[in-house]
């Protein structure tokens, strides 16, 4: 399932998604040379964040091979601001890609409830856990993490618990044959929720890359958790007004609760 749009109004400009998209667009080109190898590569080791590194639990001079021409050298006194910094860097076009437009199709909305300055520092906290749930499958990484998909992940979360019934138009790979389906938040988040478990549970313990599934399970949970502390009350209430409005011109189609 890929989201393509989302059915559900906005009251105010989202300030603080087309931000954070906009400063990821940044340094994936002028840090990250838009993928090439030689900048792509060095992004890793200056700005991941690699766990047996930051947690001083690898031998000093543990090298890492992040390409075919580069190496990190590890001294085990990684900078804490790595996990800041990894939010920001990803690995790929179609890495950033993918994380820019779920944060756009689910960040507008998100963002909308809390006001922009909450929902950044929600955002940041939301990756903060991502780390910390990626960091615990194995303390002795050396493994670079980088992505935004964890802090947006949290902002998943949130969408779920604040929009279930919201519908969210979704393309279907079934394989060769492509579709598009309207279907309820709460569906589509919760089965991308138990693919992200799926992938999780086989990769314990595994020193190979690839996807960080605990890191989008972590910023997943943030997100559920931090929501009734980050979104204000008053423009829920507002939110539920439009909605109720909206839903009375499309003749009650929907009996349920959006919140």
């Amino acid at each position: 399932m890929f989201p393509l749009s989302d059915d559900n109004p906005t009251r105010r400009p989202p300030i603080a998604t087309i931000g954070l998209i906009l400063i990821n667009v940044l340094v994936w080109v002028f840090v990250q040379g838009f993928g090439a190898a030689g900048p792509l590569a060095e992004s890793l080791c200056l700005y991941g964040l690699i766990p047996g590194d930051l947690l001083g639990t690898i031998t000093p001079g543990t090298r890492q091979p992040v390409s075919d021409s580069l190496v990190c050298v590890l001294d085990g006194r990684g900078s804490a601001t790595s996990i800041v910094t990894s939010m920001f860097m990803h690995g790929g076009w179609f890495h950033i890609i993918g994380n820019m437009w779920f944060l756009w199709v689910f960040g507008d909305n998100v963002e909308d409830v809390m006001g922009p300055v909450r929902f950044v520092v929600f955002y940041l906290l939301c990756g903060l856990g991502a780390a910390a749930a990626q960091v615990v499958t194995d303390l002795s990484s050396t493994l670079p993490m980088v992505g935004a998909s964890g802090a947006i992940g949290g902002v998943m979360g949130a969408y779920a618990l604040l929009f279930p019934r919201a519908r969210v138009n979704t393309l279907i790979f079934l394989g060769f044959f492509i579709t598009t389906i309207s279907v309820p938040a709460v569906f589509m988040l919760g089965y991308w929720f138990l693919l992200q478990v799926l992938g999780g549970l086989p990769a314990l313990g595994s020193a190979k890359g690839g996807v960080a599934f605990w890191a989008h399970i972590g910023g997943f949970v943030a997100g559920v958790v931090l929501i009734g502390a980050f979104a204000r009350s008053d423009y829920l209430a507002t939110y539920r007004s439009l909605l109720g409005k909206r839903s009375s011109r499309r003749a009650r189609k929907d009996d349920g609760r959006w919140f």
